[in-house]
């Protein structure tokens, strides 16, 4: 019988507690085992309430929590700014690493937190959920195999309202506001549906404001790229105002439309020229955790890697430069 994989959690937050480890109760061939928190009595309600099944499962101390010999994988859900340091140790300790994104808050630090899980021969992933979206996983199939012809233009807007109390507001939580909430998910889309036939993004151009709250990051972002083939992508985000959630894809004989396909709930509606697309909606969170435990199993590849991430980062430094 093969090992039962022991996955550890790093930050109990939202996301963590309605998404991350919910849906890993559903991947076969792993468990949840134990919690690192700021809070000794947060870490141990999350633990209690999700069932951790270390003898030990609730930890205050990340080189204590890491030490454990029975832990064999990390999902870590922290702020921005301590993802990469969080990797690193992670790695030395020689745990497999699921990292929501973005994987660091600038290039330098993702390229460190890269290299340190190749060193320790650790499985790195990255937690873009969208790439595992059903209806997503088939416009990539038509796009990736030149149904719409040669792309010209990909359009995402994603925007909600979130409070100057959001964590992704502070300067030492964050480096991003909209673009570390959502627009990473988007720069991510566009990276996987458009370079296989565009080529590499050679221009980013960013605008930006935080003239509402007046914080240090991006309250609004529209962000710009142009490809090597000469195609453009476009994508908008904000914490200010609530708009429909689109993904729009022009390529010379077609067009593809996703409305409400954007968040964690794997369904929304998906037209190819005009017709309804079908699709089964599952949880993209389960469809991301599986592919992590599965690679650590068996030694695959994961879908999303950490060379994902560091060129994602790197996307969102250029937007930082503008």
């Amino acid at each position: 019988m093969s090992k039962l994989i022991r996955v550890g959690l790093i930050g109990p937050g939202t996301i963590a507690d309605q998404q991350l480890i919910p849906s890993l109760a559903s991947v076969p061939g792993c468990v949840f085992w134990s919690v690192l928190s700021r809070s000794a009595e947060r870490g141990a309600f999350f633990a209690l309430k999700h069932q951790a099944m270390s003898p030990s499962p609730a930890h205050t101390d990340l080189a204590a929590f890491l030490s454990d010999p029975e832990l064999d994988a990390v999902i870590i859900a922290s702020p921005d700014k301590a993802h990469a340091a969080q990797i690193i140790a992670a790695a030395q300790a020689g745990k497999h690493v699921f990292v929501e994104k973005p994987i660091a808050t600038n290039a330098a630090d993702a390229v460190k937190a890269v290299a340190a899980c190749a060193a320790a021969s650790v499985k790195l992933a990255v937690g873009y959920h969208l790439r595992f979206h059903a209806g997503h996983l088939e416009v990539a199939k038509l796009v990736h195999s030149g149904s719409l012809g040669k792309l010209h233009h990909m359009h995402v807007r994603w925007t909600f309202r979130a409070e100057p109390s959001d964590w992704r507001a502070s300067e030492e939580m964050g480096r991003w506001w909209s673009l570390g909430a959502v627009g990473t998910h988007a720069i991510d889309l566009v990276r996987w549906l458009m370079i296989p036939s565009c080529g590499e993004i050679e221009d980013v151009r960013c605008i930006t404001t935080n003239s509402v709250y007046g914080g240090p990051h991006d309250e609004s972002a529209v962000v710009a790229m142009r490809f090597a083939s000469g195609a453009t992508a476009q994508i908008v985000t904000s914490v200010l105002y609530r708009s429909p959630r689109v993904i729009e894809i022009l390529g010379e004989s077609g067009d593809i439309h996703c409305r409400g396909t954007l968040g964690a709930h794997g369904s929304g509606q998906i037209s190819v020229s005009g017709k309804p697309l079908e699709y089964t909606p599952t949880s993209p969170y389960a469809g991301e955790l599986e592919n992590f435990i599965t690679a650590v199993r068996t030694g695959a590849a994961v879908a999303v890697d950490g060379e994902h991430g560091l060129a994602n980062v790197i996307v969102l430094d250029r937007t930082s430069t503008n």
